[in-house]
């Protein structure tokens, strides 16, 4: 079993950590800003990092991976990113590939390779645990923007999520999803659950709180990227 842990970071991204509740061991799923990570475990109590799982190359992503290292110089922070993409990672550890299994303590994910936002980015998928961390592969209620693949390629990917089981968790590292609620009613506007699901957003994103973690089941009914 494992726990997450989700926190703001750099304005609109989320930052994660995940932690295997028998062996206590920590990773984090992209590395976006040293402080709020820090800040984050220290809030909960985790332990300190011993890994980096990156998804993609863009700075909002791996920008503290060398801070991460620095501010925790006893963990020997292990860096895990794409094989394609780790040049311009830099610093990587172990590059990862399709059906590549990572171990967090007693906690496996599995690699998957969804090109589109980026050639080589990766989401890490914990089937037992029903969680999948897309990075900007599929946001709640719409996609990543094609920075580098194509349409095609995009499409596949979200199929490979899609193909999931409906209750699985998916953590995707942005809150977009109130724009992208109006987007998605401009092209589907008599959809019933989308416009419920609209709703409840404006409602959270009133709060402060977070839309984020989403399921694949409900994006296979409201996200129109997946219709």
């Amino acid at each position: 079993a494992m726990d997450v842990l989700q926190f703001p970071a750099l304005g609109d991204n989320y930052g994660f950590a995940v932690r295997c509740r028998k062996t206590k061991t920590v990773a984090l799923v992209d590395a976006p800003d040293e402080g709020a990570i820090a800040r984050a475990l220290s809030s909960a109590g985790w332990e300190s990092p011993s890994m980096i799982l990156n998804t993609h190359h863009h700075r909002d992503h791996v920008g503290a991976n060398g801070g991460v290292r620095a501010r925790f110089p006893d963990a020997r922070v292990v860096v895990v990113a794409p094989r394609r993409e780790a040049e311009k990672i830099g610093d990587v550890d172990v590059a990862v590939e399709e059906g590549d299994v990572v171990e967090i303590g007693d906690v496996r994910a599995t690699v998957r390779e969804t090109p589109g936002h980026t050639l080589g980015h990766v989401v890490y998928h914990f089937e037992e645990e029903k969680k999948v961390f897309v990075g900007d592969t599929m946001f709640a209620l719409g996609c990543g923007r094609l920075f580098e693949g194509t349409p095609a390629m995009m499409w596949a990917s979200m199929q490979k999520l899609l193909a999931m089981s409906d209750d699985t968790q998916v953590y995707c590292a942005h809150e977009y999803t109130q724009s992208n609620a109006k987007f998605a009613l401009s092209v589907d506007p008599t959809n019933e659950a989308l416009r419920a699901r609209a709703r409840e957003i404006d409602a959270l994103r009133a709060k402060g709180e977070p839309t984020v973690p989403t399921t694949i089941g409900l994006e296979r009914l409201t996200n129109p990227f997946c219709r």
